[in-house]
């Protein structure tokens, strides 16, 4: 038996609840890990508290992101004692996840732990850090230089955000970022921002072209923030769409298109292809600084999960949250 947090929907409604697992429970898999630490994103608020589909199967274990030791495996990969990562391919949605002390998954689904990372450190970064690499990996291949101009990053006071200012900037490019709690200011400036914008200049119904401002746009937001993003960003840009805390909608025109022939990148960290995903995490491996990433991370412990993803989804959380699963536990 283990810990681990179940989400249940039945006659009782739908509920997430800390308690004992079985090993019997987790289902198919070719690796058995025992998970050190996991992570809150975004999605996993939505898993805990029902608020968006996000839980296809019943019950089961939400939580889209672990790390931790391999105990048992019979894929040609792996074996006991290896340090893996897992973001995505299902975990936490249709297959039992990472917010339980043990996981079963498919070998094909882990990548290595890189040598500059901890367990611990490689869940601060989590889908979200790997995310926003995803997104400078695409405006790179764009050709985008820090020469030609300031990259807007909106949602920064998230967990995508921060990861994305802090990697921008120690890049060399100029940041600029949009968020809706100024306070954060000095904070996100600390990261590597040279700018902080207000997200209300952002998130108001546009025009269907504004002035030009962006060489490129990491966006997190979505709505009418990803269709103003795209309406001020410079001819032949590129924006990178990777979430929806504004709204799933696309309130925007083809003019940005047509008339200035930016790009929309459509980033997916979930069914991401292995090669894209081992380039990614030897990416933050030499590029993101550590001692960011600790500025923006937040630890708990598992007994804390089910609270935390519920004040994930209110916005006032900053940065990273980090789950060690074995604090209050043998």
């Amino acid at each position: 038996m283990f810990k681990g947090i179940l989400v249940h929907k039945d006659e009782a409604g739908y509920r997430a609840t800390l308690q004992d697992i079985d090993e019997t429970q987790l289902g198919d898999g070719d690796v058995t890990v025992r998970v050190e630490w996991s992570t809150l994103n975004y999605k996993d608020g939505l898993a805990i508290t029902g608020k968006s589909p996000v839980v296809r199967r019943f019950p089961l274990v939400p939580g889209i992101d672990f790390a931790g030791t391999v105990t048992h495996s019979s894929h040609a990969a792996w074996k006991p004692g290896d340090k893996v990562i897992l973001n995505g391919w299902g975990v936490g949605e249709s297959h039992h996840g990472g917010l339980a002390q043990t996981a079963r998954v498919s070998g094909d689904w882990l990548v290595a732990l890189p040598a500059a990372f901890s367990t611990r450190q490689a869940m601060a970064i989590g889908t979200a850090g790997y995310t926003a690499m995803l997104c400078v990996l695409a405006l790179e291949k764009h050709g985008i230089r820090p020469a030609d101009g300031e990259i807007l990053v909106t949602g920064a006071n998230g967990g995508v955000g921060g990861v994305a200012i802090a990697l921008l900037a120690g890049l060399g490019y100029s940041v600029v970022a949009s968020t809706g709690r100024l306070a954060e200011s000095d904070y996100l400036q600390s990261l590597g921002a040279a700018r902080v914008i207000d997200r209300a200049e952002l998130s108001a119904p546009g025009k269907p072209l504004g002035k030009e401002r962006w060489a490129g746009v990491v966006d997190a937001v979505g709505s009418h923030t990803l269709a103003n993003a795209c309406a001020t960003t410079k001819y032949r840009g590129a924006v990178t769409a990777c979430g929806l805390a504004g709204g799933m909608d696309f309130p925007a025109s083809v003019a940005p298109f047509i008339l200035r022939a930016i790009t929309l990148y459509g980033i997916d960290s979930v069914m991401a292809p292995l090669p894209l995903r081992q380039q990614a995490w030897q990416r933050l491996a030499r590029d993101l600084d550590i001692a960011k990433l600790e500025t923006i991370t937040r630890e708990i412990g598992l007994a804390d999960a089910i609270a935390v993803g519920t004040e994930l989804l209110s916005g006032t959380v900053r940065g990273r949250v980090v789950v060690d699963m074995q604090r209050g536990y043998s």
